[in-house]
């Protein structure tokens, strides 16, 4: 459990990453120049957290663009997040920061992006995983990658097993599985005991994203 004290925001934010399922990842789509659609598209089809992530970008250009996430989050009811950087969290308002091994401690990063926001922690290993489901600070975790993906090049993937893992401890904090998850291998996911996922390419680069998002939503709401 977090030990400062919840606001009624922090509370109600708490209640909506319980009810997430599906988390997507995301650059700005500069390259297709789709953006507000894209997000329109994806989160009226069921996604219920997303993050920007495209590294490289100055603040001042990610805050831009988290801009657009925002007004986009606001109409659909999603939760923002913001990937590593405490600061530009802070400044844009968003839900959620995300961090990495290697990125700022939680309590510094709560310190900078506030006290409200949610804290979630990347995780690759079976002790990597229980050490973020007892962090103090922290909201959720996601562990992976399950199979090997582009997007994080020469990590290894620890496979469905390091889910197992996870589910057979009956974690209480929100927990999602990432790492190469499609609708083809979906299943797997789930019968390793998963019951939220991050998703980036199986989405983004769907030929139509909303509806793979829908089915996405779809098969992963609660029985």
């Amino acid at each position: 459990m977090s030990r400062h004290i919840l606001t009624e925001r922090a509370v109600e934010l708490r209640a909506r990453l319980s009810r997430a399922r599906l988390y997507l990842c995301t650059d700005a789509r500069e390259r297709r120049g789709d953006l507000p659609e894209f997000l329109d598209a994806v989160l009226g089809g069921g996604v219920d957290l997303v993050q920007l992530r495209q590294k490289g970008l100055e603040a001042r250009q990610e805050m831009e663009y988290l801009e657009v996430f925002r007004t986009a989050c606001e109409r659909h009811g999603a939760l923002l997040a913001v990937n590593d950087r405490a600061d530009v969290a802070h400044a844009v308002g968003a839900d959620v920061l995300h961090l990495g091994q290697d990125d700022l401690p939680v309590p510094a990063a709560r310190e900078i992006a506030g006290g409200d926001i949610l804290i979630g922690r990347s995780t690759h290993s079976q002790e990597q995983a229980a050490a973020a489901s007892a962090e103090p600070g922290v909201d959720y975790f996601c562990t992976g990658p399950v199979w090997p993906t582009p997007t994080k090049p020469g990590r290894p993937a620890p496979g469905p097993g390091l889910l197992e893992y996870v589910a057979e401890r009956r974690e209480e904090r929100p927990w999602f599985a990432i790492g190469g998850i499609d609708l083809a291998n979906l299943g797997e996911v789930l019968a390793a005991g998963a019951r939220r996922v991050v998703v980036v390419r199986a989405i983004t680069e769907a030929d139509d994203p909303g509806a793979a998002a829908a089915e996405f939503a779809r098969r992963l709401a609660p029985a």
